[in-house]
């Protein structure tokens, strides 16, 4: 898949750009706040209907704007499709392929991307909250469907939520909230969905995983990625924790409705659902270790990248689309000259790779055919490139 234009109508710092991008390496060079990651964040969200930076779509909006517009066509070989996004300051966002009103949801079909950017590193050093974005985000790329799943789980447990927050103020006891138990049902029925969806989609992970860590990293440091969950009662700062392997569905079903039970009265006190995949955690290891708290600053980067790159191969053998769009977002800054190098290897096998760097020459040679200046939300082609 290629990415070749793309349009911005009051999005982020741009009242509106257009952007012409070729097949291979684009480079976008330009100072910090001038723009370059607004253009990798644009391409992103038609991919996985979200951020890399923000939780929530109000400040990709410019300022006195109430949506912002982004506008993509993309070629799939021959084929061109016109890829449309309206992102609303407030209220459900908007969405047309080929000029034709769809659900948001539709655009994953058709635009594959995956983006590495410094703040990536928190996939691996921060809250599990992190680590379940990205995988739920590159569960939606491999099946556009569970961005409806996701969505609906959210509801439910903010629902049921409220129900458990009321009852306490009240001070009702489990014996005597009988509508507990239909929102139960609607969680476990679409929580067990999810759950197992991501324990397939660390297991799918693993090898290209194992890979792309090894290619960056030079050494061989047996990467491990499993799932925590709640469900379950695992902790996932034990390291002796056992790895969560698929289950049948019923399986889980049944494991999540003990927990429910097992934990109601808890629920109860505290006004808050305790399990579920809301509450679980992507386990992260190299050399037997948790990359949380043992891996150096090096084997945390590589981490890092491999599970995007992993990503990447992961779409790239499953897709009709052909490659994800591999965009790096101020990425080779952070990495000594070696990473770099076998960073820029990797990219340029993908068919359309796009670069931001405040500094043209901290980009390898290999990916700098093209070279486009970012300054204040104008964009300019490089003469020098």
């Amino acid at each position: 898949m290629i990415v070749e234009h793309l349009n911005l109508v009051d999005f982020r710092n741009y009242a509106e750009a257009d952007v012409a991008l070729d097949a291979g390496p684009n480079v976008f060079v330009g100072r910090n706040g001038q723009g370059k990651t607004n253009l990798a964040e644009a391409i992103g969200f038609l991919a996985t209907l979200g951020s890399h930076r923000v939780s929530n779509d109000a400040p990709m909006v410019r300022d006195s704007a109430d949506y912002a517009i982004i506008r993509a066509r993309l070629a799939h070989g021959e084929r061109r499709v016109l890829l449309e996004a309206q992102v609303n300051r407030q209220g459900a966002n908007k969405a047309r392929v080929n000029g034709a009103a769809v659900k948001p949801a539709e655009l994953p079909r058709y635009a594959q991307v995956v983006l590495f950017a410094p703040e990536d590193l928190q996939i691996v050093r921060g809250d599990p909250s992190a680590r379940r974005r990205f995988m739920d985000q590159l569960l939606v790329q491999r099946s556009p469907r569970f961005a409806g799943v996701i969505g609906d789980y959210d509801r439910v447990l903010k629902q049921r939520s409220a129900l458990l927050k009321s009852a306490r103020a009240r001070g009702i006891r489990g014996d005597q909230l009988s509508t507990l138990d239909v929102w139960d049902d609607k969680l476990v029925a679409l929580g067990s969905e999810l759950i197992q969806a991501r324990l397939a989609l660390a297991a799918d992970l693993s090898a290209p995983m194992t890979a792309a860590y090894t290619a960056i990293a030079g050494a061989d440091h047996a990467p491990q990625l499993e799932w925590a969950l709640s469900v379950r009662g695992e902790d996932p700062e034990e390291q002796d924790a056992q790895p969560a392997h698929a289950a049948p569905a019923g399986v889980i079903a049944e494991q999540f409705r003990e927990a429910l039970a097992l934990r109601r009265a808890a629920e109860l006190e505290r006004g808050l659902t305790l399990v579920g995949p809301h509450r679980d955690d992507l386990v992260l290891r190299v050399r037997g270790l948790p990359v949380k708290g043992y891996a150096s600053h090096g084997e945390s980067w590589s981490v890092a990248l491999g599970l995007r790159l992993a990503s990447a191969e992961l779409l790239r053998a499953e897709s009709r689309l052909g490659d994800p769009v591999l965009i790096l977002d101020d990425v080779f800054a952070e990495l000594d000259a070696d990473r770099r190098a076998r960073l820029a290897a990797l990219a340029s096998g993908f068919e359309q790779v796009i670069v931001t760097a405040a500094v043209g020459e901290d980009v390898p040679a290999g990916l700098r055919a093209r070279v486009v200046r970012v300054e204040s939300g104008r964009i300019l082609e490089d003469p020098h490139a």
